[in-house]
């Protein structure tokens, strides 16, 4: 495994705490004062980024261009997908001011780009990373454009064979990117949890040996917690400040309390998988004395006495001698007069 890649000085990897980012998309309904509300939720939440999307209509789609299913199911189905996406971009200008209310607020922005001359407008805005989308995985001129710029690419895979992910990376770093982050990510919306199989994750990271994160499309947020158990060391989750406001990707977004709940989730089960090393935690000591055995005097034992088994028994509490211990105590001779019930201890023995 590479070294951690680095974003905005948050380095991500194994071993370091999930970069989470909050994805915001296009569910600003093309208001910025809707975009700065999310910001706001995202802080609150304790995500370490919130992401946007930039494009430009004109240059992502044909007049002709079909909406996907799910777009037809949560919008006006005779509008067409040219017409819906000028309605949510994003200006150059707004994603300076958006940028820049991330920076008053504490929390990385990030953006996607959709073409070239967004991603221009990107760089220029000195963006620390660059989120690629599922959709661009098998566009490897637009893969090499981005790369040469040598900022970091976290590059999601929904829809790719294992085979197009490693023609996208070899692109990228034929181009002279090694700052690569893989997202394993399942292009439905909602995605159902019997397509998902977040055991890609693990495949991901052995074939490519880079950092390998997972961007979630279910509903709920057990799905994108057990990701993190899993390894996964980015987390995107769409989310919106209502689902039941108009546009194509609220219906399959968490609300505020559910991006909230996804963040202290993540970071509880970080906490919980631990380092790894079988022993035990120091706040099981008081737990052991109690619930472990000891060595005990069976009866009252004489001084002068050589201990048989029979003399000895196993007893709570556990803060005398280890049961372990019971056969090379056999033998030995008794110094003093010990009652019965009593722990024994290596002092009382010659």
């Amino acid at each position: 495994m590479v070294g951690p890649v680095n974003v905005a000085s948050c380095p991500i990897g194994p071993g370091y705490p999930c970069f989470i980012i909050a994805e915001a998309g296009v569910n600003h309904n093309g208001d910025l004062g809707l975009a700065q509300r999310m910001i706001d939720v995202a802080v609150k939440a304790g995500a370490d980024a919130v992401k946007f999307q930039a494009y430009k209509a004109e240059k992502l789609v044909t007049q002709d261009a079909p909406k996907a299913e799910y777009q037809v199911r949560a919008t006006d189905g005779s509008e067409s997908q040219l017409d819906m996406l000028r309605r949510l971009e994003v200006s150059p200008e707004g994603q300076r001011i958006l940028m820049d209310y991330c920076r008053r607020k504490g929390i990385i922005f990030l953006s996607t780009p959709f073409d070239e001359d967004s991603a221009d407008v990107l760089e220029r805005l000195e963006i620390p990373a660059f989120k690629i989308p599922s959709g661009e995985v098998t566009n490897l001129p637009f893969l090499a454009y981005v790369a040469k710029k040598g900022r970091p690419m976290i590059l999601s895979t929904g829809m790719a064979s294992l085979g197009e992910v490693e023609m996208a990376v070899h692109t990228i770093e034929a181009a002279g990117n090694r700052g690569m982050i893989l997202l394993h990510c399942v292009s439905n919306y909602p995605a159902d949890p019997n397509d998902v199989n977040l055991r890609a994750i693990k495949t991901m990271a052995r074939a490519f040996r880079l950092p390998i994160g997972y961007s979630d499309h279910t509903l709920g947020i057990e799905v994108p917690i057990v990701s993190v158990a899993l390894g996964a060391c980015v987390l995107e989750k769409h989310f919106t400040l209502d689902r039941t406001l108009p546009g194509p990707d609220h219906q399959a977004s968490a609300e505020p309390d559910e991006l909230a709940a996804m963040v202290a989730g993540i970071r509880k089960i970080e906490s919980a998988l631990g380092h790894g090393r079988k022993v035990p935690a120091a706040s099981e000591a008081a737990t052991a004395a109690v619930a472990r055995k000891s060595l005990v005097a069976a009866r009252p034992i004489r001084a002068g006495t050589r201990l048989t088994e029979e003399l000895m028994t196993i007893k709570r509490p556990g803060t005398g001698l280890p049961p372990s211990l019971r056969a090379s105590l056999v033998g030995r001779m008794t110094k003093c007069d010990i009652p019965a019930d009593a722990l024994l201890s290596l002092d009382m023995l010659a």
